[in-house]
């Protein structure tokens, strides 16, 4: 067994062990085990930390560590020999990162499980985010509550106690595990808030926890997942919002409480432009349609910057008067053009062959309509047909 020397204290940073064992991987990286260690393995939902080892002659990085049978096993970068003395020192910052993450969490399902009934099925707490899975739907209205009790707790920066009670003591106790739990079991008390079981580094006080947001809620897998930020990495998130609104609300010269009203407003003005354009658009197709030979057995137009929906259109009345192919291309010289042929009586795969074969283009469809794209100048276009 490795002794976890995180579990007897979560805020130490530099530890001296002995290699107990040194295997090399596919990969060039090293397996070794110590007789004790500060890095937390991956484990209950938690990546692991991350750090160095090092002693006299060379350092490593620490690149993953897994436990299994109570034996830590640690990634390195480099080999370690079998026997000799080491030291390693943990990414602090990493660490407390995910204490004040896991925390949140406990504090969190603990109020989820005693005010809805909640049972914590699923936990996940990458580098990046939180999420928990509970086998309770929580409407909108019941998440901000536990939110808002979240707060309050940390706000009272209760003590957060992390012991091994004595088997007769467990026995008695009442406490949250999605597991059944055999031998030493290392138990989480929030007073007042929250009993688990949790083998994860928590900070001392809830207080440490600073702050806890909800990012997100969805209904899964008949249940409720929620995402969490909390401490620093809340304040990360908020600072980043918060740049990006007032970013906006300069940019739109009003407040950033207005913010959102103003650009629902502009989507809106958007939408009706566009359609007002698309109107136009297709105004204009007819015009162009109009104006070709009627006895002409292929035709063919050339636009700039038109609606797919509006071209295709034009195509379906054109091949109505052409008994031939009927093609709408889109685009111009310098950027190439994309295109839509029709034909009533006709194989439109026949003639993007026979482009194909004559100009660089690509595309595909059906007999009676076919599409893609073509680097090529109109000149050459207009001659090919």
């Amino acid at each position: 067994m490795t002794k976890k020397l995180y579990d007897l204290d979560a805020y130490a940073v530099e530890f001296s062990a002995k290699v107990l064992s040194s295997e090399k991987s596919d990969d060039d990286t090293y397996i070794i085990t110590l007789d004790q260690t500060l890095f937390f393995p991956e484990e209950g939902g938690q990546t692991p930390d991350k750090g160095i080892i090092w002693n006299e002659d060379k350092k490593v990085e620490v690149l993953d560590v897994q436990i299994k049978d109570n034996i830590i096993f640690h990634k390195v970068s480099g080999k370690m020999d079998a026997g000799m003395p080491v030291n390693g020192k943990i990414d602090f910052t990493h660490r407390y990162n995910n204490m004040q993450q896991h925390t949140g969490e406990h504090i969190f399902s603990g109020f989820a499980h005693s005010l809805y009934g909640c049972t914590n099925v699923g936990f996940h707490l990458s580098d990046s985010i939180v999420t928990m899975d509970y086998d309770v739907q929580l409407e909108k209205e019941q998440i901000e509550d536990i939110e808002r009790k979240v707060n309050e707790a940390i706000a009272k920066n209760i003590e957060v106690i992390c012991e091994y009670p004595s088997k007769e003591r467990l026995a008695e106790m009442d406490y949250r595990s999605k597991i059944e739990l055999t031998g030493d079991v290392r138990i989480v008390t929030i007073p007042g808030v929250d009993v688990c079981a949790c083998c994860a580094p928590h900070v001392r006080t809830t207080g440490e926890v600073g702050i806890l947001k909800v990012q997100f809620a969805q209904n899964y897998k008949g249940g409720t997942r929620i995402s969490i930020l909390c401490g620093l990495r809340a304040f990360d998130n908020y600072k980043l919002v918060h740049d990006q609104i007032a970013s906006t609300a300069h940019f739109l010269s009003v407040k950033h409480e207005e913010v959102y009203d103003t650009v629902c407003k502009l989507l809106n003005e958007r939408n009706e432009l566009l359609g007002r354009l698309k109107d136009a658009q297709a105004e204009v197709m007819n015009m162009q349609i109009e104006a070709i030979d009627s006895d002409a057995e292929n035709a063919c137009i050339f636009v700039d910057g038109i609606d797919n929906i509006v071209a295709r259109n034009a195509v379906n009345s054109m091949t109505l008067v052409h008994s031939g192919f009927s093609a709408v291309f889109i685009g111009n010289d310098n950027e190439g053009y994309a295109f839509i042929i029709g034909s009533k009586n006709a194989d439109c795969r026949e003639v993007l062959k026979r482009m194909q074969e004559s100009i660089s283009c690509r595309g595909g469809g059906k007999p009676e309509m076919v599409q893609g794209s073509v680097k090529g100048s109109k000149k050459d276009i207009k001659k090919f047909f």
